[in-house]
């Protein structure tokens, strides 16, 4: 059998408690209050904020809420994504920390209006199926959104860098889900969607997945753009021996799994976002009641 090739890309989900600083998770616990205040205060809060005032704005366009919610999706993906692409030229003008300090603050209240007025108006759609009497559907859809987790969120890993705590990087993954899919985030997201939508079976479910999913479809191409602009042969390299479509690349021979991968999903970070996970679902009650408290 071929050796395994010579690893370019980074290993992903490492965490070694030897590397970490008690100052720098002191510093995060402080950024993420800060955060989750001002958020609140200047866009949540009703007498505060502009979050009502920007859903009622967009709300205005249409009476439609699938047309309300597939605009949403459509402003944050052109925000994040548009952001995302001028994340070069910004870090050369302002700074990596200042640039993503910026890029938090306005991306994140967008995606808490989309996600918020997903919650409030799910089941305000015309009805096109519904499947909640088959058996074992429930079931399989709680799996399926449970791995698409494991997906979704590996660009988490590194909390110091998103807080902007530790200087941000654009990473080279090479290992861990990686293996299975170069665009972990995609996958998890088309899975999200597809299992909610399939449970909720109306037209606002369809509007809010098919942006999603045009969205980070278009971040695939996007990303690659920018990681081959980065990192030159080096991301040509693991393009080569990865694949957008997950297990594609293990399949047809390019990638090639060390006898001991499951150690490299065996690791904090995973443990923490299935811990998260789990807590998302069982939080559904507390979403849903939070969502509805702010009338939009």
């Amino acid at each position: 059998e071929a050796d395994a090739p010579v690893s370019i890309g980074e290993d992903s989900a490492e965490f070694l408690l030897s590397k970490q600083r008690i100052s720098s998770w002191v510093y995060f616990a402080a950024i993420l209050g800060v955060v989750l205040y001002a958020l609140n205060v200047f866009w949540l809060d009703s007498e505060t904020g502009f979050g009502k005032a920007f859903i009622d704005l967009i709300s205005g366009i249409s009476d439609s809420h699938e047309v309300v919610m597939f605009i949403l999706t459509l402003i944050f993906a052109l925000v994040h994504s548009g952001l995302a692409s001028l994340r070069d030229t910004g870090e050369k003008l302002i700074g990596e920390r200042a640039f993503r300090v910026f890029f938090a603050a306005v991306s994140l209240p967008l995606a808490v209006s989309t996600v918020v007025y997903f919650i409030n108006h799910r089941y305000d759609g015309v009805q096109l199926w519904q499947l909640q009497g088959v058996p074992w559907l429930h079931e399989l859809l709680r799996f399926s959104n449970f791995v698409s987790f494991l997906f979704l969120y590996p660009s988490t890993f590194n909390l110091l860098e998103v807080a902007a705590v530790d200087k941000p990087k654009m990473h080279l993954w090479e290992t861990g889900i990686i293996r299975i899919t170069r665009h972990p985030q995609m996958v998890g997201q088309v899975m999200w969607c597809i299992a909610h939508t399939i449970w909720i079976g109306n037209s606002v479910a369809v509007a809010a997945s098919c942006g999603l999913i045009a969205h980070h479809f278009f971040g695939v191409w996007n990303g690659d753009r920018r990681l081959s602009y980065r990192h030159g042969e080096a991301f040509e390299a693991v393009k080569r021996r990865t694949s957008i479509l997950p297990f594609a690349a293990i399949i047809d021979g390019r990638q090639k799994l060390p006898e001991d991968y499951y150690k490299e999903f065996l690791r904090l970070p995973y443990l923490t976002v299935t811990v998260l996970t789990l807590g998302i679902y069982f939080a559904h009650p507390l979403m849903r009641a939070a969502s509805s408290n702010l009338h939009w």
